[in-house]
């Protein structure tokens, strides 16, 4: 058995575990960079060089909450020069690069403070944070209703002579800003654009008050739980508290009672979901969009919410029997496990399609956990970006105050012609406050600064670890190392995406092609025989998750309330029974940073199944391979049409059934056998 847990295991991670220290072609350009596996598997040791205090992420403001004051201020001072200059400029390349100075004095500010204001461990940064960014983001909104400002744009753009002499990206990015003040309502008159800024401000502090509330815990007299069960739940004096669905848990009981607790309506919670995709509607309306998903989609790969719901309910439909057959099984499971109560219910399809995936591989997560330290999964991933992209992660020491927390690690990111590309900030570890949600933020974008100098890119991954011990270190579990994979590939696409403009670096591009590097990176991570093979339901819960976006975001107002189009959709698109009194939307999240495009991580998915079959499978060191998918895919961030990108990388346009048929071929026994007889 425990052999075939370590045929499990990437190829990369195989050579780690091994003892491998990889990257034969690293330049130790800096004596404060070390090795990246022992920064994650060691305690970290702070020595600093001098007591002076530098602030978070180095900015001088940053060693105290008040520094958000100042360094908004800042950025709206450096904002009114700029607007005046674009004024003033004549149409020429300069007026893009004007706009795109303007874009990353605001994003400086705000691209931090959007990471501080859920992450840092002080509530007045994280009060300080929020108020910049809502400050930010409404001068943001203001400028995209200026008149003046817009002219300026508009006059390069209808000027053909200097337009053709303008390079591809330069031309995306002029017409990307053009865009920007198209859909905030440029267009209308003075009275309607205030109208659309007083819009857009609301529409913010509703995905912030909604943000809140979807990760507020449920508490519950402690008494109207079986006693046998309570101890799984935080006390707090005679209540107990539900902080999430407990899907692992192997009592059927403890799922049930987290799930329905959890999912309990939130009176206010369900007005604050309204009151969002009404003014969401109305925003969209007024700037002249049919609905808010027309809005959202301008400008992504799908464009329209009719051809995004034709994917959905194509592959719904291919998916169909595949699920009745695997709800079957695990019906069966519950049965055998369970007998007195075997009918299956929303709570039980994560736990049985562990039980079952175990049963059928005959794997044991005990048995396998240790081969994924932490450190040995960073020293896999190092390997991988050095025999891929001839890329090596270095652990750096950091600056008296530069962190927010102690157990955060700092990467320097190094290409072995080009040098330092930039930094990776790994806040990985469980803290009080923290959210339980992984997440890749762009702290600084990269882009060519005026003195020809590259700014250099800069990013935080957030996970949520547990700490390492006395005796062991950090240990994965397949899906937390999948997780850790996909968030690289992210910051990967940050490093990488060397734009001119940083209003198109990295992951700044549209939303359903900036999943595809770190779904793709999930490919890598495990082999997938194995380990993702069996009753994954990625499909079958995403398109019900999708879908639902869609109808949320689409003709208002609703016909039915959301929890009434809830029980409808997961009836029709999920197999599973809605359950009285739940209200699972209230817990969406991703209700506010996806609005109708939650679609994008199956579209995504496609892609990245499609680029890995047909260029990685073979061979996922393959050099020649790795170059080609930077200069393809990565290296222009948001700075190409993203379509032409994925043309560029696979040599041809996907349609709707390309999609569909790459991700039903994921699930299909015979891929399966593919892979084995391709070793």
């Amino acid at each position: 058995m425990l052999s075939g847990c370590r045929r499990a295991l990437p190829a990369a991670l195989r050579l780690a575990a091994r003892g491998w220290a990889g990257g034969g072609g690293r330049r130790r350009v800096s004596t404060s960079w070390s090795p990246v596996g022992a920064a994650f598997d060691a305690k970290q040791q702070r020595s600093w060089l001098t007591g002076q205090s530098t602030g978070l992420f180095g900015v001088p403001e940053l060693s105290s909450p008040e520094g958000f004051q100042e360094a908004q201020e800042k950025a709206l001072q450096e904002t009114e020069q700029l607007v005046q200059k674009a004024c003033t400029t004549p149409p020429g390349p300069q007026i893009v690069m004007i706009f795109d100075q303007l874009s990353d004095a605001l994003c400086r500010v705000a691209d931090l403070a959007d990471f501080v204001k859920i992450a840092h461990p002080d509530f007045a940064f994280r009060e300080a944070a929020e108020e910049a960014c809502r400050n930010i983001g409404t001068m943001v909104e203001k400028l995209n209703t200026n008149i003046k400002l817009c002219q300026s744009l508009k006059q390069l753009l209808a000027n053909k002579e200097v337009m053709d002499s303008l390079g591809p990206e330069t031309r995306q990015v002029a017409e990307l800003f053009m865009f920007d003040f198209e859909i905030s309502g440029i267009h209308l008159d003075e009275e309607k654009r205030k109208k659309a800024v007083d819009l857009n401000v609301k529409i913010l502090d509703l995905c912030n008050q909604f943000l809140i509330g979807a990760h507020l815990p449920n508490k519950i007299d402690e008494h109207v739980l079986p006693e046998h069960i309570r101890y799984n739940f935080a006390v707090e004096g005679n209540y107990i508290q539900i902080t999430g669905l407990h899907a692992d848990c192997s009592d059927d009981l403890v799922r049930e009672a987290a799930y329905k607790i959890f999912l309990y309506p939130n009176a206010e919670q369900l007005h604050c979901l309204e009151e969002l995709l009404t003014s969401r509607n109305h925003l969209a309306q007024l700037v002249g969009y049919n609905t808010f998903a027309h809005r959202a989609l301008q400008g992504t790969m799908a464009r329209t919410p009719e051809k995004v719901m034709q994917f959905l309910e194509t592959l719904s439909d291919r998916l169909f029997q595949r699920t009745l057959k695997d709800f079957e099984m695990m019906e069966g499971m519950k049965m055998k496990l369970n007998p007195q109560n075997s009918k299956l219910m929303p709570w039980d399809h994560p736990y049985y399609s562990g039980v079952l995936r175990a049963e059928r591989y005959n794997i044991e997560p005990s048995l396998y956990c240790p081969f994924f330290s932490l450190g040995a999964c960073m020293e896999g991933l190092n390997f991988l970006f050095n025999q891929l992209l001839g890329i090596s992660l270095y652990a750096e020491q950091t600056e008296k105050g530069e962190l927010w927390c102690e157990d955060v690690r700092k990467l320097a990111v190094v290409h072995e012609n080009e040098g330092l590309l930039g930094y990776i900030y790994c806040d990985f570890f469980q803290r009080a406050d923290k959210p339980h949600q992984d997440c890749h933020f762009t702290i600084r974008g990269g882009r060519l600064r005026e003195d020809g100098e590259y700014q250099l890119p800069v990013v935080v991954l957030m996970l949520s670890l547990p700490h390492s011990t006395r005796s062991s270190p950090t240990l994965l579990t397949p899906g937390m190392m999948e997780n850790l994979f996909h968030e690289m590939g992210h910051a990967m696409h940050s490093m990488l995406g060397r734009t001119r403009y940083q209003h198109v670096t990295g992951t700044r591009c549209p939303t359903d092609f900036a999943e595809v590097p770190s779904i793709l990176m999930e490919y890598f991570a495990s082999d997938y025989r194995v380990v993702n093979q069996f009753a994954r339901h990625f499909q079958t819960g995403q398109v019900f998750y999708a879908v639902l976006d869609q109808l949320y975001h689409g003709e208002h107002p609703l016909k039915r309330s959301t929890t009434e189009i809830l029980k409808e959709t997961q009836e029709k698109f999920y197999g599973l029974p809605y359950v009285p009194n739940t209200a699972w939307q209230l817990r969406f999240s991703h209700l506010v940073g996806y609005g109708a495009k939650y679609y994008s991580y199956l579209m995504s998915r496609a892609i990245a199944s499609m680029v890995w079959k047909q260029c990685f499978v073979q061979n996922p060191f393959d050099r020649a391979m790795g170059e080609r998918y930077r200069r393809e895919m990565l290296a222009h961030g948001g700075g190409k049409e993203p379509m032409l990108m994925v043309q560029g990388m696979l040599q041809k346009s996907p349609s709707v059934e390309d999609f569909v048929d790459a991700l039903v071929s994921d699930l299909d026994q015979d891929f399966e056998t593919f892979f084995m007889d391709s070793e």
